[in-house]
């Protein structure tokens, strides 16, 4: 293989990064040719590369900037590369060099302020790709150019400072940049007003950027705020440059005080009227509106030694409102000369000058009107003994008209009188009763009384007023007590139980009540050796025996005595029912049916037990009458002669009702009366079906025999006669079962001794009535 063809091959694979074994070609020793090579060698100073340095915004391109050799090999046999930012990394393409002769050319313009300097890697190569030299750097330091404005951090910078403020007072700072290099004049920046718009009051510090006032004559309400152009320059002032915008607010401070408008002000006023306005005082202050230095603080210095007026400041306007707070009267003072004084809420500055006028004078003029009459004492209270007859007078409730300047007169009416108790004297005002007050009535509160009265002037339009009257209703003792309970029982020995306690009510209402007194009747002193009295507490009293009684009722006569005033007392009748008591102090059963047969009864009591008897008496004397006459007529049956009849002997086992017609369970009276039935009118009978069909009519009535032995056929011939009457019921025994009825639907069961000649009889109905009737129908019917 040629050798050209072998180094170029070669070459290819170094620049791709492949090894590649060719025949008759070396191996390079590497593939890295930056990397360190086994052998060291000493670096030459030819090899060693300073800074290079080259301006940014550079034009010529492409631009020579050095070349690098290696003495290791002649010329032509080196091959030279670089490697680094600018050339095989962002920002790529900027640097080249020829790989043959080491130069190393600028490409494109540099920027320092994105990139102040590159550093690369130079490399020198047999032409085998051998390392000839060590790697090498090479460092390119961009110069930086003035190619940068100053740029101010913001476009307004806003400061605030109070007005009046002392030179030097600092008020806010104004800030710049510049990207151009801060260690060069690029990037020197000088700061200057340009403009103030008027007296130089503020400077600015020309590096630091400061800006405080120089001067004083800071006065807000001169100019409330500045504006000021500033600028910005590198190149110590002389490069380029940049403008922003200062706003300054002063601040305002209380340097101005308020005054009012005018020296007097001339207001009217109604009187007998409160809460109103009567006007307003205008006041001027240059202070910034709103703020405490501008609001206004009113005061009446002078004129009102009453206080009946007062002033407020309007927020809106910073005006004095004028009102009235307490009625004003006409009659006393017909014209007010006051004298206000105004101030703000925040305190006046020391340096600033007073206010020419800060008080001012303000006449209000009293309008008269008519006034409604004015009760003396209202509400008027006053006291009455209950139960005052009528003409009674209670009070005299007079008014006075306030326009004394105003002849009027004055009349008086109720407005308010539910029990329509008093009367008013229209004229004088004067208030009596017209009649008895009941002490039950509801109006009566806790004891007062309330009325309303109302009085009227005469003037147009006429005015009113009201008035409330109260009368307490004083209690009088007209009750005297009596006792709660006037019976009970007490042990016949003295030492036995706790004795009987007496309770005691008034209807009087405290004072005239409790404590009362109880004593036995000093009309009956001999009560006094069997029976003692003590109190127990303010409405009750013990009574106990003092020796041993004979038991029963005892009528004792007490006398009870209240507290009032004067006292009230009565006396009163108590039935005490003295009893024997076992240990418990409790009344033995036999002495609580003695106790219960008499005691405990008053007279009045006695009288309406007595009479409800007798109109008992007389209800249940028709009824006796009735039932004797019944009596006779039972009497003369079956059998007469016998007064304890068979009645006394009758089982009656069971109730099970007569049928349809039965209201009475059975009537022994069939048995005495064969010829009819209780409660059937008179005329034939009515028959049983179940009676034997030769017996159409009863016998008539058999006289009871003469003789005692024959008794018995007597007996027994009734009540053969009886089973066959078919008017009556069966009669076999003396059981009686029941009476169901004539004429039921059901018919009636004949009994057992006659149903031997009654075959003809069909019980076969019986089994429809359950299965108790169809064990009957089966002892009855056919087989």
């Amino acid at each position: 293989m040629d050798a050209a063809l072998l180094l170029a091959l070669g070459l290819l694979a170094q620049s791709l990064g492949l090894s590649l074994e060719l025949p008759g070609l070396r191996k390079p020793s590497t593939l890295y040719p930056w990397r360190r090579a086994p052998a060291l060698g000493r670096v030459r100073r030819a090899w060693v590369i300073p800074p290079i340095s080259v301006s940014e915004n550079h034009k010529r391109l492409p631009y020579p900037l050095v070349q690098i050799k290696s003495d290791k090999q002649q010329l032509g046999s080196v091959i030279y590369s670089i490697q680094g930012p600018g050339v095989d990394e962002e920002p790529r393409g900027v640097f080249s060099i020829d790989k043959f002769t080491g130069k190393v050319s600028l490409n494109a313009m540099l920027d320092r302020e994105k990139t102040d300097r590159f550093r690369l890697r130079a490399f020198a190569l047999d032409l085998g790709g051998s390392a000839l030299e060590e790697p090498t750097d090479l460092e390119i330091v961009v110069v930086d150019q003035n190619d940068n404005r100053p740029v101010f951090r913001q476009d307004v910078f806003t400061g605030r400072v109070l007005e009046g403020a002392v030179p030097g007072t600092y008020v806010t700072k104004a800030e710049a940049t510049d990207a151009d290099d801060p260690e060069t004049d690029n990037a020197a920046l000088r700061y200057s007003i340009l403009e103030q718009g008027g007296p130089q009051l503020f400077s600015i510090h020309e590096h630091t950027g400061e800006i405080r006032t120089v001067q004083v004559g800071l006065d807000r309400e001169v100019v409330a705020v500045h504006n000021l152009t500033l600028q910005v320059a590198d190149m110590s002032g002389d490069g380029l440059t940049a403008t922003a915008l200062a706003i300054i607010t002063l601040e305002d401070v209380n340097d101005n005080a308020p005054a009012f408008t005018r020296d007097e002000f001339f207001m009217e006023a109604t009187e007998a009227i409160s809460g109103v306005d009567v006007g307003r005082l205008q006041v001027e202050d240059r202070d910034l509106p709103g703020s405490p230095n501008w609001a206004a603080r009113f005061t009446i210095l002078e004129g009102d030694p009453d206080g009946q007026f007062a002033i407020r400041t309007d927020p809106r306007t910073n005006e004095g409102v004028l009102s009235v707070v307490k009625p004003l009267d006409y009659e006393s003072c017909e014209q007010y000369d006051l004298k206000v004084a105004v101030q703000n809420e925040a305190p006046l500055q020391a340096t600033a000058p007073r206010a020419e006028r800060g008080q001012a004078r303000v006449h209000v003029q009293v309008r008269d009107v008519n006034e409604a009459p004015v009760f003396q004492e209202n509400p008027l209270r006053t006291s009455l003994a209950e139960g005052a007859a009528a003409g009674t007078p209670v009070a005299t409730f007079a008014a006075q008209d306030p326009d004394t300047q105003q002849l009027q007169r004055l009349s008086y009416s109720k407005d308010y009188d539910p029990e329509d108790w008093l009367q008013v004297d229209g004229a004088t005002g004067q208030v009596q009763t017209q009649r008895v007050l009941s002490p039950a009535s509801p109006f009566l509160k806790d004891g007062w009384y309330r009325a309303i009265i109302l009085v009227h002037d005469n003037a147009s339009p006429p005015c009113t007023a009201t008035g409330t009257l109260s009368i307490e209703i004083l209690e009088v003792n007209d009750h005297a007590p009596e006792l709660s309970s006037p019976s009970g029982s007490l042990c016949s020995e003295p030492d036995q139980g706790a004795g009987l306690v007496l309770g005691a009510v008034d209807e009087d209402l405290p004072p005239h009540g409790a404590p009362f007194h109880f004593q036995l009747s000093p009309r009956v002193p001999e009560q006094a050796r069997n029976w003692s009295v003590s109190q127990v507490n303010v409405s009750h009293a013990r009574l106990r025996l003092r020796h041993q009684v004979q038991e029963g009722l005892h009528r004792l006569s007490l006398l009870l005595r209240d507290s009032g005033q004067p006292p009230q007392q009565r006396e009163q009748l108590l039935n005490v029912t003295v009893c024997h008591c076992g240990q418990d102090g409790t009344c033995l059963p036999g002495a609580s049916a003695l106790r219960s047969g008499g005691a405990g009864l008053s007279l009045g009591a006695l009288v309406i037990l007595l009479a409800s008897v007798i109109l008992l008496l007389l209800l249940a004397l028709p009824v006796a009458l009735v039932a004797w006459s019944r009596q006779r007529s039972w009497d003369k049956g079956l059998l007469p002669g016998l007064q304890d009849d068979l009645r006394d002997n009758i089982l009656n086992y069971d109730e099970q009702g007569g049928g349809e017609e039965d209201q009475d369970a059975y009537d022994i009276s069939q048995l005495r009366h064969p010829t009819g039935t209780l409660g059937t009118p008179l005329g034939r009978p009515l028959l049983r079906r179940d009676a034997p069909f030769g017996q159409a009519r009863p016998p008539p009535p058999r006289l009871l025999p003469t003789s005692p032995a024959d008794i018995a056929d007597f007996i027994n011939d009734g009540l053969e006669a009886a089973d066959s009457d078919p008017s009556v019921p069966p009669y076999d025994t003396a059981l009686i079962y029941d009476y169901e009825g004539g004429g039921s639907v059901a018919g009636t069961l004949s009994s057992i001794l006659s149903s031997l000649g009654d075959e003809d009889q069909d019980y076969t109905c019986l089994r429809d009535w359950g299965p108790r009737f169809a064990r009957l129908a089966d002892l009855y019917g056919p087989p």
